[in-house]
């Protein structure tokens, strides 16, 4: 009997201990900071910005300047093309220190003007030499006519005498015209030249003149 009454004990002892534990379990309060994860750090998102795309400048083409040396093989054409062409250059230099030396003139112009000279100096430079290499004495440039687009003496007087907005204008006009000559010359050079250097060059004078002749145009239109 006594056993009995201890074992009941025991076991509403047992119990009473689970009951409070369980009470206080549901009493405790959890920690937030304990139970919440750490907030994670924003993520920033590489921005990648592309350039913006920019126009490109206006840029001079590439000048070539010829082999001062066209070897021996050549024929009448090769001499006439080169003949012709070193005063046709020599006027083109003229009319632009012409406009290169007056005040007003539309830099675009002015800009022109320091192009051809850049391009033809030494074209007239190589001519001459091959001229030379073949014995042939170049002949001085002359003003008299109107044969391959080269100006006259009035037009060029015309174009000495002018000023400012005027100048450039005359000489724009002037320009288109004698770079046409240049490049008739220079497909009369493809079609019955004979030296390979000569033919490059007459080659890069239609190329070139061509593309100002283009340029002039808009220039005037503006």
């Amino acid at each position: 009997m006594t056993i009995r009454r201890r074992h009941l004990a025991a076991v509403l002892a047992a119990g009473l201990l689970l009951t409070g534990c369980g009470q206080g379990g549901e009493g405790t309060t959890a920690d937030p900071a304990a139970t919440t994860p750490a907030a994670s750090p924003a993520t920033t998102a590489a921005v990648t910005t592309s350039p913006e795309p920019t126009t490109p400048a206006t840029e001079s083409p590439t000048v070539t300047a010829p082999p001062t040396s066209a070897g021996p093989e050549h024929d009448q054409q090769d001499v006439s093309f080169a003949s012709m062409m070193v005063p046709h250059h020599q006027q083109a230099l003229e009319m632009s220190d012409i406009v290169l030396g007056k005040q007003g003139v539309d830099p675009q112009v002015t800009q022109l003007a320091q192009q051809i000279r850049s391009a033809q100096a030494p074209e007239i430079d190589a001519m001459n030499s091959w001229l030379q290499g073949w014995g042939v004495t170049p002949p001085p440039m002359d003003h008299s006519g109107h044969m391959d687009g080269m100006l006259d003496e009035k037009q060029m007087a015309a174009l000495r005498q002018a000023d400012g907005p005027e100048a450039g204008r005359l000489f724009l006009e002037g320009m288109i015209e004698h770079h046409q000559g240049a490049a008739d010359m220079a497909r009369a050079e493809l079609e019955k030249g004979q030296n390979p250097q000569a033919k490059a060059l007459a080659e890069q004078i239609i190329a070139s003149q061509e593309a100002e002749i283009a340029q002039m145009r808009s220039m005037l239109g503006q």
